[in-house]
């Protein structure tokens, strides 16, 4: 009887840390051809990088979700900074796009029970300002709707993670 409670134990431990060991963002970790690639890239490693997503924020930073450049800057001398190329690479290989693919983000976030690494947070974040820029280019109620949801999903994920 004894061993059959430590058998049950230690399989729901390891479907626990397995379920932890998940990546919130897959596809961080593939290589694409032709892009800037880096292997998990994140943006944000100094105090000086921070500024700089503010800035381009500030800027009207764009992430767009079409092929092609997914980062748009209107200003141009913030743009051709080479910095800016990791975000360029997190916001075009990382983020997710689709409205199915942030759901499933979502739907793994409220799951989580352990505080998000600072690169999920950052990702969390880039992808919150990727819903709020298609909620308000979507036309559509319904869709307007399923997007706001994501985003108050997404909110409540980075609020929780903050608390």
């Amino acid at each position: 009887m004894e061993w059959r409670f430590m058998a049950v134990v230690v399989l729901l431990s390891a479907q626990q840390s397995a379920s932890q060991r998940t990546a919130l963002y897959p596809s961080a970790y593939r290589i694409r051809r032709g892009t800037y690639s880096l292997v998990n890239p994140t943006f944000q490693s100094s105090m000086t990088e921070v500024n700089l997503l503010f800035e381009a924020l500030l800027a009207g930073l764009q992430i767009a979700g079409g092929p092609g450049r997914s980062l748009l800057i209107p200003d141009e001398e913030l743009a051709s900074l080479r910095s800016l190329q990791r975000l360029e690479a997190v916001c075009e290989g990382v983020l997710p796009k689709r409205l199915s693919e942030v759901r499933r983000l979502t739907a793994a976030l409220a799951r989580r029970r352990t505080p998000l690494s600072g690169q999920d947070f950052e990702r969390t974040v880039l992808t919150m300002v990727y819903a709020i820029q298609v909620m308000a280019d979507v036309s559509a109620p319904h869709q307007r709707e399923v997007w706001a949801d994501a985003l108050l999903q997404l909110f409540r994920a980075v609020h929780q993670d903050l608390t």
